[in-house]
């Protein structure tokens, strides 16, 4: 049988709309009628049985997920990435131990892999009240560590990918220190997404050792990648590089000073704010940042739009618009930067 998403089905249609009033409550029920339209066509049209198991993994995983963060949506977190080999006698440890415990005593919650080293310490300086262990299942390295071993928010993931998600999707601000090849993919894709606007944008810090890691890595991106034309300077403002765990708390903080967040519809990019810009000040974003702008366009300040109702939460926060030209996502960084300086 063929099966489409437009209400076309017939019969189908009918029972799908059944079940759900059965059910009971059920939040966005037209989402959830195309989930169920998904998995019938999913059975239709594949008969490779590791695909099917593919993608039922993947909803549970990532259904999982949510409801598990979905308590502590309200509260700011922090990602923590870094080497699961690094040992607790070493500096670069006791230094994520501190990080992690003044971002703790300021209110945030700490995300990390859940495993040995560098997640271990993220853990252990925030605490188990104040951690979440987002762990991968492997053979070596990645049992869970003991701070998080019997918390209730600690997952248990088969896909990398999955994982991934959790640990950009549910973070506010990301902080890596030195690792290996994990980590640095970890970093490479978070870097990815912001440049390509593919998540909204975060503070991203790199907290270096006393070897110089970051400052190394630093002089191979200007040489190698800038300097061969793969990235632009203005890439530059997606990522700052300290050894001062202050700092790196510091430039978390002021991230969010006056910007709030953020929301496309279309063309349109609405900014959401702590605090009202005067017009004044919106001219002045207007004179230094006009590449991010669409050529005849302003920056204007707003009211909420009536597609934002589904967050009522926010609709008391002032905002500002503008017609983004989706080409300039590390000058929107820096734009939202000099937000931050009024």
């Amino acid at each position: 049988m063929e099966l489409s998403f437009s209400r076309t089905n017939g019969i189908i249609d009918t029972l799908i709309e059944s079940l759900l009033a059965e059910v009971g409550t059920i939040h966005h029920p037209e989402l959830i009628r195309e989930m169920i339209i998904s998995a019938l066509k999913s059975g239709i049209e594949c008969n490779y049985l590791a695909d099917l198991k593919l993608l039922n993994n993947t909803m549970k995983e990532m259904r999982y997920t949510t409801n598990v963060f979905a308590p502590y949506r309200p509260k700011k977190k922090v990602t923590i990435f870094g080497s699961a080999r690094t040992e607790p006698h070493e500096q670069i440890y006791q230094t994520c131990v501190t990080f992690s415990r003044k971002l703790a005593e300021k209110g945030f919650m700490i995300i990390t892999g859940g495993g040995p080293g560098i997640m271990q310490a993220g853990n252990e300086g925030a605490g188990s009240e104040n951690s979440f262990a987002v762990n991968i299942r492997l053979p070596f390295e990645q049992q869970p560590n003991p701070v998080m071993l019997q918390n209730p928010r600690l997952i248990n993931y088969k896909y990398f990918f999955n994982r991934k998600v959790a640990f950009v999707k549910e973070s506010s601000a990301l902080a890596v220190f030195p690792g290996g090849f994990g980590t640095l993919d970890e970093a490479m894709e978070v870097f990815t997404l912001i440049q390509t606007g593919k998540t909204s944008p975060k503070p991203l810090v790199l907290i270096d050792d006393n070897d110089g890691y970051w400052d190394r890595w630093f002089e191979f991106v200007k040489t190698c990648i800038l300097g061969k034309g793969f990235i632009s300077a203005e890439d530059f403002s997606i990522f700052t590089i300290t050894r001062d765990v202050d700092e790196a708390i510091q430039i978390i903080e002021q991230f969010y000073r006056t910007y709030h967040s953020l929301r496309f519809f279309e063309e349109r990019l609405i900014i959401r704010l702590n605090k009202e810009l005067t017009q004044a000040q919106v001219e002045e974003l207007e004179n230094e940042f006009p590449e991010i702008r669409r050529d005849g366009s302003r920056i204007t300040r707003c009211a909420p739009l009536p597609e934002e109702a589904d967050e009522p939460d926010l609709l008391r926060l002032p905002r500002i618009s503008l017609q983004f030209n989706h080409q300039h996502y590390g000058l929107l960084m820096a734009f939202i930067g000099r937000i931050n300086s009024f």
